[in-house]
């Protein structure tokens, strides 16, 4: 299988469903839908178990794509995707919530474990590798004792809604940078906080 080394695939993770649309755990999703309104296409194919999009930035050939199949079983539909596309493990790109972030950080990295996020572990199990790049949006931990299981399932406060706005358009920034410079250009630039800026 030749590989197409100008194909990216950026996978968003969230859990299909009007009732989880705004949780924090869909920031995946969202990411997904800021970057499709900057490039200006809209999620309209159903494609192995993903909503799919697919256009050009840069010369590039980029397909988004939002798993339909709930967040713990992710991996099937990244899994069949990137090996339908012929995409290199290399120009794979996946975004989700991480509770160990506070809410307005970014974090590139270009390979390392799940860190007990059920739907990288399922991607993970399903390509038989770690080694691909990942973009961990910030949700910030549970206050209290409150279990994070509850906590990501339910929507950003408004306060929250506003600071996710300004981090996903400069996590939209930092995959393109990502597709045009690679993962260690984009993490020099991106990692951090909002705060920082």
């Amino acid at each position: 299988m030749d590989e197409d080394q100008g194909t990216y695939l950026i996978a968003g993770l969230g859990n299909p469903g009007r009732q989880y649309k705004n949780t924090r755990h869909n920031v995946g999703f969202m990411l997904m839908d800021r970057l499709a309104g900057r490039l200006e296409v809209d999620f309209t194919r159903m494609e192995l178990k993903a909503l799919v999009t697919r256009t050009k930035y840069r010369e590039k050939r980029l397909i988004l794509a939002k798993p339909q199949t709930f967040m713990n079983s992710s991996g099937g539909a990244v899994g069949s995707l990137l090996r339908y596309y012929k995409v290199p493990l290399a120009n794979l790109l996946v975004a989700y919530d991480e509770v160990d972030l506070d809410l307005g950080t970014l974090r590139l990295r270009p390979e390392g474990g799940a860190g007990g996020h059920k739907g990288l572990a399922s991607i993970i199990k399903n390509l038989g590798s770690q080694e691909f790049s990942r973009l961990r949006l910030g949700i910030g931990r549970p206050p209290g004792r409150k279990a994070a299981a509850n906590y990501v399932l339910r929507d950003f406060t408004q306060a929250e809604r506003e600071i996710q706005s300004e981090v996903l358009d400069w996590a939209v920034d930092a995959v393109l940078a990502f597709v045009l410079e690679g993962v260690d250009a984009a993490m020099n630039r991106y990692n951090g906080s909002i705060e920082d800026l």
